[in-house]
């Protein structure tokens, strides 16, 4: 099984947290934690509270979930909340009539 798949039961289920074991060190396992995750959106430092992340219970080695840091990319996401451009379609010219002289009957 997946780790993300693991990551999102845990995140879903009502018994969590799971565990699994770190692959950084021999002895660790990866718990569930809320922590502040830390960001930087051009120049400015975001800051989020409560944010899930697997931590090593020995080293502490962290790995966000990427369900959430998707989630979190798109609510920073400039573009956000934005109405899409629509591109305009130019009307294509209408086929140019010929001058025909009108037909002369008698």
């Amino acid at each position: 099984m997946k780790r993300d798949t693991i990551a999102m039961k845990a995140f879903n289920s009502t018994d969590n947290p799971k565990s699994f074991p770190c692959n950084e060190c021999p002895a660790g396992n990866m718990h569930i934690r809320h922590i502040t995750y830390f960001t930087w959106l051009g120049e400015e430092l975001v800051t989020v509270p409560n944010f899930p992340a697997w931590v090593c219970d020995m080293c502490g080695k962290r790995e966000y979930d990427q369900s959430a840091i998707s989630w979190l990319s798109m609510l920073l996401n400039p573009e956000a909340g934005h109405p899409n451009r629509r591109v305009k379609r130019t009307r294509q010219p209408e086929p140019r009539k010929r001058n025909v002289p009108p037909l002369m009957l008698d």
